[in-house]
């Protein structure tokens, strides 16, 4: 039902409670959007009349429910509103890495097929090198771009009444393209009305935010561009929420934000409990963060020590979970259930299924190729190929990783499948050798690569990026050789090390390993 922005006598209950719509008007001054560094506030009132005025005006600019909306920008203030007038209007909407190359930007445009594109002025450059000739709207959150509308212009010239047949929209991520180019995943179309509660976005927000409600305030410290920090900021709006939105990750901000606003809820990948834990204790121990009741993290399996180390400081309050942006299926585990079957990534939902190479099903305790029978529908936009990849003959889909069950039936990852090295025909998986070495206390960082070797085919090398207090060199590079072997078969340990400043990680601490493979690729010698 349309809401009156001029005080009528709407009254609440006949708003469907899931939607901005209903805490704009149950609860007009609580902050939905406060930014992390500049501390700017955006009220649910606010959060409401903006997408509104935004959603009339790329309908009055032609676009209509299936059509296609990208952005690229930073972590700024307009991001949600912008997502917001999407999703209630029935559009696809595409969060573009702000980090990519014009060559990269323009790809997913052209593939998306994006009727309208909101940037910023920080991204001008990107901008300059893109051809816009089939983008007819354009528009710029914040500063000045050449050829764009202004955000606040669009939204001065229209009125806050809802558009009549608001509907809900859906998000239209890309893969993030570690292992090659970005594909879209492409989900249907609720095609309800916004707020119903039979709607997938609906019933995502209400399944994935345990304990959230209004009055809660969620931490979002990763780039809105990312699937969990844009699906769970919106979540949370929908549940009443304020999302403090950093602008971007850092370790000792984030802890004084956490106590600043009393933050209740918070989603982190294991990168950013690494970050936090290497803080000198002093440091991290003088913020309170006592009002964290759920703390989530996913995006990657985090090591066992370090998560024991945060459940130390952080108490039994952090869950994990096992999903993607395809949604195939998911597991989940709570903190109890962690320190039972420490490593595992949780229970899965749906049927989980664990197939060898050979095609057949394999039983606890063998890894294999982990398939899940259910979830939701998806496609890869534009490429029924690779959309068929991931479907076994029975039907089971995969996000690509290698894992076991136990015989609790609680799942373990292993590694991605297109990051697994053979060398002298043994499958060996990085992620194991990687969590041993981030746990000695010379690494900030540290990544596994196969590079060619004439008589194994490939052979095993870590990269790594030290603590500060560390010295690289051939030392450290024996050091942590030997510090693998103490807990790992040889075969799984590096034959070499290499020390780098920073390994090419986004913003959210997901490791681009085809940027090392390329980088060490040298064809192996006759």
């Amino acid at each position: 039902m349309a809401v009156r922005r001029d005080g009528g006598d709407t009254p609440v209950t006949a708003i469907e409670p899931m939607t901005p719509t209903w805490h704009a008007r149950a609860t007009p001054d609580a902050p939905a959007i406060i930014m992390g560094t500049s501390g700017e506030t955006v009220t649910f009132a606010q959060l409401e009349e903006r997408s509104v005025r935004f959603a009339r005006a790329l309908r009055a600019r032609g676009l209509r429910p299936g059509d296609h909306i990208a952005i690229l920008m930073e972590n700024k203030r307009a991001y949600l509103e912008v997502t917001w007038a999407a999703q209630r209007s029935g559009l696809y909407y595409t969060a573009v890495n702000s980090h990519l190359r014009p060559g990269e930007v323009q790809y997913v445009l052209d593939d998306c097929g994006a009727s309208a594109l909101v940037s910023s002025g920080s991204m001008a450059d990107v901008v300059a090198g893109l051809d816009l000739s089939r983008v007819p709207v354009r528009v710029t959150a914040a500063g000045a771009l050449a050829g764009f509308d202004r955000y606040d212009d669009l939204l001065a010239a229209e009125p806050a009444e809802p558009l009549p047949d608001e509907c809900e929209g859906r998000e239209m991520l890309y893969s993030s393209g570690t292992t090659g180019r970005p594909k879209g995943v492409r989900k249907p179309l609720p095609r309800t009305r916004f707020g119903d509660p039979a709607s997938a976005p609906v019933q995502i927000a209400e399944g994935i935010v345990a304990g959230g409600a209004r009055g809660s305030v969620y931490l979002s410290p990763a780039p809105l561009y990312h699937g969990a920090p844009l699906v769970f900021s919106m979540s949370m709006h929908r549940l009443g929420a304020a999302v403090v939105v950093m602008e971007r990750f850092d370790a000792l901000l984030c802890l004084r934000l956490i106590e600043r606003h009393r933050v209740t809820h918070a989603q982190f990948v294991p990168t950013m409990f690494i970050r936090m834990l290497r803080l000198p204790r002093e440091e991290r121990e003088r913020f309170d963060t006592s009002s964290l009741t759920t703390v989530t993290h996913g995006a990657a399996p985090c090591p066992v020590p370090v998560k024991r180390r945060m459940l130390e400081w952080w108490g039994p309050i952090i869950h994990e979970y096992y999903s993607g942006t395809e949604d195939v299926g998911h597991t989940s585990i709570t903190p109890e259930e962690w320190l039972a079957h420490p490593g595992s990534v949780g229970r899965p939902a749906q049927e989980c299924h664990i197939v060898g190479e050979d095609g057949r099903e394999l039983p606890p305790g063998e890894p294999g190729v982990v398939y899940f029978a259910g979830g939701r529908p998806f496609e890869y936009h534009n490429d029924p190929a690779k959309t068929a990849s991931v479907t076994g003959g029975e039907g089971w889909r995969t996000l690509g990783d290698i894992g076991h069950l136990d015989e609790d039936g609680y799942l373990y990852l292993t590694d991605r499948r297109a990051h697994m090295i053979i060398s002298g025909g043994v499958n060996i998986y990085p992620q194991e050798t990687e969590n041993v070495l981030v746990g000695h206390p010379a690494v900030a960082d540290a990544a596994v690569i196969g590079v060619p070797d004439d008589e194994m085919g490939e052979s095993v090398k870590a990269v790594v990026e030290t603590a500060p207090e560390a010295t690289a060199g051939p030392a450290l590079a024996e050091e942590l050789i030997a510090h693998c072997r103490a807990e790992l078969a040889a075969y799984k340990c590096p034959r070499t090390v290499d020390f780098v400043d920073e390994l090419p990680r986004d913003p959210s601490g997901k490791l681009y390993k085809r940027v090392l493979r390329e980088r060490y690729r040298i064809a192996p010698t006759a």
